[in-house]
């Protein structure tokens, strides 16, 4: 039997083990799943993956709309950008937005459709808003579920 292997979602920029950081500025895992990734049952690990899928697609659907998920899917190919196919085509976007050479990148081209609200920005800074919102909510939930208040002491 063929075992599936949960690839890491990490993007080549940690700013947990570099800066220290509690979620990491590239993939949006906590420190402690950085650190322990490689000891996680690929069931963790596709949880984690889930967690963060989720918190992508609320910050994403707000700001765009994939018109055509093969456009994307082509135009990830030819940039040579990863896809994971178990993952919302949001993720994909994410991803895009993350490694392509965005100075001149048209997302219509990708068969995305930008909300009328952020459809003055270019590319670059609606990147910059979404890492920044999408930064801010996986902190509030790192706080609500994870952080350990210790009230007692």
């Amino acid at each position: 039997m063929k075992t599936l292997l949960t690839r890491t979602p990490c993007i080549g920029v940690c700013s947990t083990t570099s800066v220290g950081d509690r979620v990491c500025r590239g993939c949006k895992r906590y420190a402690f799943e950085v650190i322990r990734w490689n000891g996680y049952q690929n069931e963790e690990k596709a949880s984690v993956l889930r967690r963060i899928e989720a918190l992508t697609v609320q910050i994403m659907q707000d700001k765009l709309h994939i018109a055509s998920e093969l456009l994307l899917k082509e135009g990830m190919f030819r940039l040579r950008l990863p896809i994971n196919v178990s993952l919302s085509p949001y993720c994909w976007v994410n991803t895009l937005l993350q490694k392509a050479p965005l100075e001149q990148l048209d997302l219509a081209d990708f068969g995305i459709a930008v909300a009328p609200a952020y459809a003055h920005l270019g590319a670059r800074a609606l990147a910059d808003v979404i890492d920044s919102e999408l930064l801010l909510l996986c902190d509030a939930h790192f706080e609500r579920y994870y952080q350990r208040v210790d009230s007692f002491s």
